[in-house]
């Protein structure tokens, strides 16, 4: 596993875990809904932050008979499981605040109380900063999911500041309600995260402007006079390529196999491209028409 995502992980799974305990115990002790359901969001995301240094520690390892293209696909399996669980727990959230809507339960909130929330928000902003860093670096989409699910929790956090310092004046409804606002919170961002990752994961083409850069990169081999079928997907966070350049038809196959070889190299130079994979064509007599996408059309003359 690389250095920086153990850490990142390892940061998760402390923090969180630390977090969890702290919030968990005032909101025993003050009754707060709200307090109590971001107790079980660090709870959610000490279980993912394991589930995360699992996957990663999968994901890094070399490619084998039996997965002979590598492990990537782990990572976004992780990123996955942070949605299923976001979702499970936004809607936990929901039944716990509306049962506390009607027992109209009296909460016994003091101000050092309010100290909790503030202090998650510090912490998680911290954590969102650091893990977007790492995230980055290393195109990791089970460290990024976690970035968007520590800022998300500095709002949740903010929430249940509104509804413990709402039941400290007097207005005891604003606990249930931060709760009602936090579930809601916590399964739109697991939806996105689960979208994300599912991409991933099913194979999916990258945006067109990388298709450009794939493209421009086997043009700038001189000897390419044209590129046909330009074709990529995603192999978990990373993607494979697949291009038919079209050479003079009259090199010898030696020669014609060097120009692929420049080319496959010049496409996987791109830091999201994992493996190129070139075809040779003849070139045609008088090529028409333009790059093609997915094997439907021909490339333009170079």
């Amino acid at each position: 596993m690389k250095a920086g995502a153990y850490k990142a992980t390892v940061v998760g799974i402390v923090l969180n875990s630390l977090l969890f305990i702290l919030k968990l115990v005032t909101g025993i002790m003050s009754g707060s809904i709200a307090l109590l359901s971001d107790s079980f969001n660090s709870l959610t995301d000490t279980v993912t932050s394991v589930a995360i240094f699992i996957c990663v520690s999968i994901s890094d390892k070399e490619a084998d008979e039996g997965h002979p293209f590598g492990h990537r696909r782990a990572e976004p399996i992780a990123g996955l499981l942070v949605a299923i669980l976001a979702g499970i727990l936004g809607f936990e959230i929901i039944r716990a605040s509306i049962e506390r809507f009607i027992s109209g339960k009296v909460l016994s909130i003091s101000a050092p109380l309010l100290l909790i929330p503030v202090i998650t928000m510090v912490v998680k902003l911290l954590m969102a900063l650091y893990f977007r860093r790492v995230g980055k670096e290393l195109k990791s989409p089970a460290i990024k999911a976690s970035a968007i699910d520590s800022i998300n929790d500095v709002y949740l956090a903010l929430a249940t500041l509104i509804g413990i310092a709402g039941a400290y004046g007097g207005y005891p409804f604003l606990d249930p309600l931060a709760g009602l606002v936090i579930s809601g919170w916590i399964i739109y961002s697991g939806y996105q995260i689960g979208m994300e990752n599912i991409d991933y994961l099913m194979g999916s083409a990258p945006e067109k402007e990388l298709m450009e850069t794939i493209k421009s990169a086997a043009r700038s081999v001189g000897e390419v006079k044209n590129l046909n079928n330009v074709r990529a997907h995603y192999v978990g966070n990373f993607i494979h390529v697949e291009v038919h350049i079209e050479v003079d038809r009259h090199l010898s196959t030696f020669d014609s196999h060097a120009i692929g070889e420049k080319v496959e190299h010049s496409i996987e130079s791109i830091e999201a491209i994992e493996k190129a994979f070139i075809h040779i064509d003849p070139s045609s007599a008088a090529p028409s028409g333009k790059d093609g996408e997915g094997g439907q059309e021909k490339g333009e003359p170079q």
